[in-house]
């Protein structure tokens, strides 16, 4: 997915602040389950939900004001109740990688207990 960087997105220099990646890592991940047919939404309704327990971002150069960002996203670890999604995020018009990261979302139920993964989910993820 591709996203542009506004004003709103950066500090006072015209950098994206650095928190911010962390919304463009979840816009991404979003993105990447419904491309797979997983309906968060529809999910929520039923109280399968998604919390993230980890994050990780290496950030390699900055992303500054009115740039387009090219965001690769891919399902890496998968167990029974999380899963990780890996993250590239590249300047588009260079093709420079600019941020590397990860974040693990555990499923958990409507109460906030860890619950599995609907199968539905796992398949179209890509589990076995």
């Amino acid at each position: 997915m591709t996203i542009r960087v506004y004003y709103e997105d950066t500090d006072a220099g015209g950098v994206v602040y650095y928190a911010n990646y962390l919304r463009y890592l979840e816009r991404a991940r979003t993105e990447l389950m419904r491309c797979c047919g997983v309906d968060v939404p529809a999910l929520a309704a039923r109280g399968v939900l998604f919390v993230i327990v980890h994050a990780e971002l290496d950030y390699r150069r900055p992303a500054v004001l009115g740039d387009e960002l090219a965001i690769h996203t891919a399902v890496g670890d998968m167990k029974r109740a999380s899963l990780r999604f890996d993250y590239t995020i590249r300047r588009a018009a260079t093709g420079e990688d600019l941020v590397t990261a990860s974040t693990t979302a555990a499923c958990v139920n409507a109460e906030r207990r860890v619950i599995r993964l609907p199968d539905e989910v796992f398949r179209k993820l890509g589990g076995d």
